[in-house]
């Protein structure tokens, strides 16, 4: 199928199924994500889609919006929109405690990390509330730009009490596998996910638009008798992951 007999509007637009760029929007991220739409190529035009679709040019305009805040397409000016390059996705389960290393790993990828902060600072509110520290004490902070085959996929930004660990730098890849050579190993963590639009800083490091969408997850983990032990906050790419948790039903006969 073409893209021409592909947005005819009897194929897909519905009175009943939101508003006209949405629709737009959703039909084009079909064409993307099945293959009618390659990466790195251009989109058809805003007056061709609109003479496709018969809509106006101003509902094209928001749809082809709605796609660059998602990611999926790059707007370029005086050259038009183009199908953005995906990485691979990465499936990341939220049931299981792991690394970034361990994950990758797994997927038979290798990993680099880019050091952006590494040292004893001191603790911002956030990390004194986090880890219960008292505001006159050091904390541990790491920050890395964390790369899967040499492309950026997250940006992690971890805080530690500095009595669980000293000195930040014995940190080379793991950071669990550090905790777990000093004893401290984590043993269970409550995770937050949030959606976010990446401010200029991080998306320039994560190599997106600006104001691309994101995946903002705070983790705080625990040791074994309960006190925290690392306060965490990553910035994923939102083309590069699939976060995963498998549910169970309670045994419940309202169920």
């Amino acid at each position: 199928m073409n893209m021409a007999e592909f947005l005819k509007p009897e194929n897909w637009l519905m009175p009943a199924s939101g508003p006209r760029y949405l629709q737009l929007r959703r039909r084009l991220d079909e064409a993307i994500v099945t293959g009618l739409l390659q990466p790195q190529t251009p989109l058809p035009s805003e007056r061709e889609i609109a003479s496709l679709t018969n809509l106006s040019r101003v509902t094209v305009r928001k749809a082809i919006a709605a796609l660059a805040d998602d990611g999926a397409v790059v707007q370029r000016h005086g050259s038009g929109s183009f199908v953005a390059a995906r990485p691979p996705r990465v499936e990341q389960s939220l049931t299981q405690l792991t690394s970034f290393t361990e994950d990758m790993a797994q997927r038979g990828m290798d990993t680099k990390a880019l050091w952006l902060e590494r040292g004893l600072f001191l603790p911002s509110p956030e990390e004194i509330t986090a880890l219960g520290l008292a505001a006159d004490v050091s904390v541990s902070r790491l920050a890395r730009l964390r790369m899967a085959d040499g492309r950026p996929m997250a940006i992690e930004r971890a805080s530690l009490p500095v009595d669980i660990l000293p000195n930040p730098t014995l940190v080379e890849h793991s950071l669990y596998k550090a905790l777990n050579d000093l004893g401290m190993p984590p043993v269970r963590a409550i995770q937050k996910i949030t959606a976010l639009n990446l401010d200029d800083r991080d998306a320039d490091l994560l190599d997106v638009e600006p104001h691309t969408a994101g995946l903002k997850i705070e983790r705080t983990s625990y040791l074994k008798d309960g006190r925290v032990v690392e306060f965490t906050r990553s910035i994923y790419r939102s083309d590069a992951y699939d976060f995963v948790a498998e549910l169970r039903l309670s045994n419940s006969k309202d169920t």
